[in-house]
């Protein structure tokens, strides 16, 4: 069972949600005039879900998955489905088993899998534990337990899982937020069948100086390491960014401290990363900066640490912000102001240059989820915690003209790895190159391709040439040893 400690840090999770809902305003969107369309796409209505947690996912059906923190049948969370013309449908309903066996309270976006199926985690339910789960979930809205979380009193495996990512071996590495050996939370990996090895206890240096409490998955670099943040922990207790290997050799990278009065440029408590073509890495914070209101930042390649831009007014990026690069080469991400005693208030999608030139794109009181999805029609989709004609939360689209694009599942392997090609239009497709070089591939479907990795192929874009024309993935695809 969860100690009293974690007991009572889940607690102020759900009461820190709790005031967000019920200081939600609503009001009309503000948007840049320059070619740019937002939109709802769809809105809950509590039946199908209600406070949607992060952001949502592209599927092999051309059709948008994501999950909610509350409401569906059960009222404890639900895995919907978007279809681009914005039909919303609950394909499952957690805590449907007894016990909420099968979760509840999910708070990031599932991923999808190399065979087409979604996985994700739930921050609780998984019995009477309360310690969440990983699942599994097919489109079709069946449910498979991969792993239930904090069965034993000691809760080793962990306990609150955070989020999962696919990596380039084909398996799934995620964190828990409480558990482990020493109460900090784990890094953990999982095979596609459940089978579930801890890498890392985080707080098992003095102080926790290797960070605690972390709430997202890495993100697996070119290198083939991952790298990720914790929300606690390190010198000043505000967070480290890491990198572990995929053995679990593990390392801090980055020390967070608090405000930039006390020499903190870079702000405190982060959020997960990005990384681009040349091997920069890209984040934010929620809190520091020069408004204690959160930063954008780079780390090069060559290890300088870089402030891009300095939020400007009080609250916080949202907990699940990520960055994105889309296929402009651009920074995209959505900042989330949850302080309502300034009397503004808003929440933005926005634009960053690596230059750092910051364009915010458009600005609301919905509370934006982060990240954003640059699906395969060039626009960007997201959902927003309030909001809608129930005030449950919505699923957004926005337009700013960037092209269409195809996306492989996973984003690395090795030769001979068979990957899904996400795209629009790929019906009649000619031919699939990795970085140039010709592979093997099956149109699946109008909006899937499946393909081999060839042997020659190196790190670089896939090209697919389709009736319409020639589309290029983004990111690129890394090719692993």
């Amino acid at each position: 069972m969860p100690n009293e400690v974690m007991t009572m840090n889940r607690s102020k999770f759900q009461l820190t949600i709790g005031f967000a809902l019920a200081f939600a305003i609503t009001i009309s969107l503000a948007v840049r005039a320059e070619a740019q369309t937002y939109a709802d796409l769809a809105n809950f209505n509590g039946t199908d879900g209600s406070f949607p947690g992060g952001s949502v996912t592209q599927a092999t059906d051309g059709n948008f998955y994501g999950v909610t923190y509350y409401g569906g049948a059960n009222k404890k969370g639900s895995l919907f489905q978007v279809t681009p013309g914005g039909t919303i449908t609950s394909i499952y309903s957690f805590c449907s088993q007894s016990n909420c066996a099968d979760g509840e309270g999910p708070v990031s976006t599932p991923v999808l899998g190399s065979d087409g199926n979604l996985y994700g985690a739930t921050w609780g339910g998984g019995g009477t534990a309360e310690g969440g789960i990983v699942y599994k979930m097919t489109l079709g809205g069946e449910i498979t337990i991969l792993h239930t979380f904090c069965t034993t009193s000691a809760c080793l495996d962990g306990d609150a899982p955070a989020a999962v990512m696919l990596a380039s071996d084909g398996n799934f590495y995620g964190t828990t937020f409480f558990g482990g050996e020493f109460k900090g939370g784990t890094l953990f990996k999982i095979t596609p069948t459940g089978v579930l090895t801890v890498l890392h206890s985080f707080c098992s240096e003095a102080n926790c100086a290797d960070g605690n409490s972390s709430d997202s998955a890495p993100i697996q670099a070119s290198d083939g390491n991952f790298y990720g943040a914790t929300q606690g922990g390190g010198v000043d207790g505000v967070g480290v960014l890491y990198e572990m290997t995929a053995t679990g050799g593990y390392k801090v990278i980055q020390n967070f401290c608090y405000g930039a009065l006390y020499g903190c440029p870079m702000g405190s408590t982060p959020n997960p990363l990005v990384q681009d073509a040349d091997g920069n890495l890209f984040g934010t914070t929620k809190f520091g900066g020069s408004y204690n209101s959160g930063t954008v930042f780079e780390i090069t390649s060559a290890g300088q640490d870089i402030v891009l831009h300095k939020f400007e007014y009080g609250g916080s990026i949202d907990p699940s912000g990520a960055l994105i690069i889309a296929n402009d080469g651009n920074l995209y991400g959505a900042a989330a102001n949850n302080s309502f005693d300034d009397g503004n208030g808003y929440s933005s999608v926005f634009e960053i240059t690596e230059a750092g030139v910051f364009t915010a794109l458009a600005s609301n009181y919905d509370s934006l989820n982060g990240p954003v999805l640059q699906a395969t029609d060039g626009n960007f989709y997201g959902t927003t915690a309030f909001g809608g004609a129930d005030n449950y939360g919505t699923v957004f689209k926005l337009s700013t003209g960037l092209s269409p694009l195809v996306e492989a599942v996973p984003v690395a392997g090795p030769v001979g790895k068979i990957v899904i090609i996400l795209g629009n239009g790929l019906t009649g497709s000619t031919s699939v190159t990795f970085n140039g070089v010709a592979a093997a591939f099956t149109v699946e479907s109008d909006t899937y391709i499946k393909a081999t990795v060839p042997k020659g192929a190196t790190s670089g874009a896939v090209s697919v040439v389709t009736p319409s024309g020639t589309l290029k993935s983004n990111p690129q695809f890394v090719v692993s040893k």
